[in-house]
């Protein structure tokens, strides 16, 4: 409900402040240059209701992120689309007779085919997990050519998070300038950063109750207890920048997705989910999608409640001894796949066919 609510304030100052400004898709915007979000994930899981958003596909996009994927492909695999417009545009412009996006759907196996012609560029998941460090030792290393020096930044943050849970340097960029020439659509939202603190015993208390079935008459509430168990320590919370917000068809999906984002976080890292914010410049809805924003402006944010997520992640609770303790199915954050997210309680308003994405 607070996702949505404050989602619908976004769109009504967008409509009652913004500025037409023209673009590189040629078709106009009204547009505010910067907002913030700010969301609590202890008010439910920010998925909004006043449209019907399609969360195996949002899920599918952030999991093929941490895969280091670039081929259109993989997205094809998991029935996911909203990448064919920039993927086309660019394999459009590198052939002098390129077939039509349903001709190249039909050929993807094609061995006659360049596996070039599939590739999107060095896109998100290929900096958050690969970033190509230069290597000056030898002739330059052009893109897509071997190059055994990168970081894995997803890695990195998690390490963060396990061995000094308060360090400062807790981000991870997609915004590389050298690669973004070969990129078919430089990173909207750039980076992302994670901040943790510690909880109160009361709220571990509360933790525990919520989402073990353990009866707490038979276990020691004490500090040195729950730090001896698996009882998460603390909260963390996660902080996105986007340059560039389609607030009508893109936000309601990036908001989702970093916040399934830092659920995987914080169950790996055993903390709790805290603030989702995103810090958010060139804030705009596309002049074709104007009448459409109005019309969702008069269905309640408040008919529907957020849903809940269940992730797939605890096994083996144990509470023998009086003490608490629950080992990991997923023994990383790369290992999870699209069953793994359960929503619970989702309900929502219908989405409206034939919106496109300006490209």
């Amino acid at each position: 409900m607070q996702a949505t609510h404050e989602y619908h304030k976004l769109l009504q100052r967008i409509l009652d402040e913004g500025t037409v400004k023209e673009n590189r898709t040629g078709i106009d915007t009204v547009s505010i240059f910067n907002h913030t979000l700010e969301l609590d994930m202890n008010q439910g899981f920010p998925l909004i209701t006043t449209k019907k958003m399609y969360t195996k596909g949002i899920i599918g996009e952030l999991l093929w992120f941490l895969t280091g994927s670039t081929d259109i492909r993989d997205l094809w695999k998991r029935d996911i689309k909203v990448w064919d417009g920039n993927w086309y545009s660019k394999y459009e412009k590198s052939c002098s007779s390129p077939y039509s996006l349903e001709e190249m759907k039909a050929k993807v196996d094609d061995t006659s085919m360049d596996p070039k012609v599939w590739d999107m560029g060095p896109v998100y998941g290929k900096q958050w997990v690969n970033w190509e460090i230069p290597n000056y030792s030898r002739e330059y290393v052009e893109y897509g050519h071997d190059n055994d020096l990168h970081i894995n930044q997803i890695q990195q943050v998690m390490d963060k998070l396990i061995n000094n849970p308060d360090d400062r340097r807790m981000m991870v960029s997609a915004w590389n300038i050298v690669d973004i020439p070969d990129m078919c659509l430089p990173p909207c939202h750039w980076a992302f950063e994670l901040y943790t603190e510690e909880l109160t015993l009361d709220e571990r208390i509360q933790w525990v109750m919520n989402n073990l079935d353990i009866d707490l008459e038979n276990v020691a509430i004490t500090e040195a207890a729950f730090d001896s168990s698996r009882t998460p320590q603390r909260r963390i919370s996660l902080k996105w920048h986007q340059r560039s917000v389609d607030t009508f068809l893109g936000l309601p999906f990036n908001i989702a997705s970093y916040a399934f984002l830092l659920e995987m976080f914080a169950q790996q890292a055993n903390m709790i989910p805290g603030k989702l914010i995103g810090d958010l410049t060139n804030v705009h809805i596309y002049e074709n999608h104007i009448d459409l924003a109005k019309e969702q402006l008069t269905r309640s944010p408040f008919k529907y409640k957020a849903p809940t997520l269940k992730l797939n992640g605890f096994r083996n609770v144990d509470e023998s001894e009086g003490s608490i303790s629950a080992t990991f199915v997923k023994k990383t954050i790369f290992e999870y796949n699209v069953d793994d997210f359960i929503l619970e309680g989702y309900e929502s308003f219908p989405n409206w066919k034939n919106v496109h994405m300006a490209v």
